[in-house]
């Protein structure tokens, strides 16, 4: 009796064992049949993302899903580098937030100065002791002088690079609140002009505005939300009969002035609006209708808001379509605040309560070179 139950505790065994031999050999005929195309989407998008243009192109050779993820996350443009302006020394940071890598580079030449604006990766920096206004190309080191000016209560900003022809500076400030003093100038000039324009409406300028070139006019939104449009070849001031964007009474508290940022995409002007833990809200222009239209969407664009001057871009990766990236750069350089208009969310998520606090002049979003030798 004990020789059978034996046997048949055996057999039941090697039964077991048996089945899980089976089982195993089907699993790894399972593992065997799965392939690099079976990769989950979100981790392909993870993958693809991080390689250069031309390993991008190889990779979406390899089979229809790799294409499909392969020219979702393409970078064809460049995304523009944060730049940050020391309180002391002559070391200046540039934060890349497609690589999450910060570079250095030492620039005596703006000793002294605070910066303006920026434009196909030039700046335009003022040095208060000296009146003096001057572009410098921190990548080429490259210096372009201009005529003495005094800048008190307001912003300036340029048309496009002062190598390029037809560069024009251009300021204004207010007078009284129906008289407004705009200056303009052009590399090799001697000097500025000015000149005394009326208003249709009030309009105020201070620091606090917001300037972009845009379609060969000067956008200029005042602290209040009201319009104005220089045209440098006719030499024409408007103030836009367009009311203010409509934001929430909650968006008017402490400090919003520094929330606040216009730039352009394509011909269309577009104003955020930020508060505190309030999400964002973005408006575009349409010019026919005068009126601010609310943007649920961007379309695949991503913009860089900075308080002197923002940025849009296209084809940047997939990750980062969609988004607005604001000048804060959080946990030891690694992340940037961003806002997701697909998550209607900050990432990194509760890390948006105190960017707005930060000094305006701290920093700017400047185009970086095409060559990134210099900076590996």
């Amino acid at each position: 009796m004990s020789g059978k139950r034996r046997r048949k505790s055996k057999s039941l065994n090697d039964a077991i064992a048996d089945n899980r031999r089976a089982a195993n050999e089907v699993k790894n005929e399972h593992l065997e049949l799965q392939n690099w195309s079976d990769l989950p989407a979100h981790l392909l998008e993870l993958i693809l993302s991080q390689l250069t243009l031309e390993d991008n192109i190889r990779a979406s050779a390899v089979c229809k899903s790799w294409h499909s993820v392969a020219t979702a996350v393409r970078v064809v443009n460049q995304s523009p580098w944060l730049m940050y302006f020391p309180k002391f020394g002559s070391w200046y940071d540039f934060y890349d937030p497609v690589q999450r890598k910060t570079h250095s580079l030492e620039l005596p030449e703006l000793s002294g100065s605070r910066v303006c604006y920026t434009k196909d990766g030039w700046l335009l920096l003022y040095r208060p002791r000296t009146h003096r206004l001057f572009f410098f190309n921190p990548f080429s080191r490259e210096v372009i002088k201009l005529p003495r000016f005094e800048m008190t209560y307001q912003i300036v900003a340029f048309s496009c690079a002062p190598t390029s022809p037809g560069c024009v500076l251009f300021t204004v400030k207010h007078v009284s609140p129906t008289v407004v003093a705009i200056s303009t100038c052009f590399p090799g000039a001697t000097e500025w002009t000015t000149v005394n324009y009326q208003n249709r409406l009030p309009f105020v300028s201070s620091i606090w505005n917001k300037l972009v070139f845009c379609n060969g006019l000067f956008y200029c939104l005042s602290l209040t939300g009201w319009l104005g449009v220089f045209d440098p070849v006719e030499c024409t001031w408007n103030v836009l009969a367009v009311p203010p964007p409509k934001c929430p009474e909650k968006f008017f508290a402490k400090n919003w002035w520094k929330g606040k940022f216009m730039t352009e995409h394509q011909g269309d002007i577009i104003v955020i609006y930020t508060c505190s833990s309030e999400n964002p809200i973005i408006f575009k222009l349409d010019r026919e209708l005068l009126e601010w239209e609310e943007m649920k969407t961007l379309d695949g664009v991503t913009l860089f808001a900075s308080f002197l001057s923002s940025h849009s871009r296209t084809d940047l990766p997939g990750i980062m379509r969609n988004h607005v990236y604001f000048s804060k750069v959080r946990f030891y350089g690694k992340r940037c605040i961003s806002f997701s208009l697909d998550d209607c969310r900050y990432y990194p998520h509760k890390q948006y309560h105190d960017w707005g606090e930060q000094d305006p002049f701290e920093n700017i979003w400047i185009e970086p070179p095409k060559d990134f030798s210099a900076f590996t």
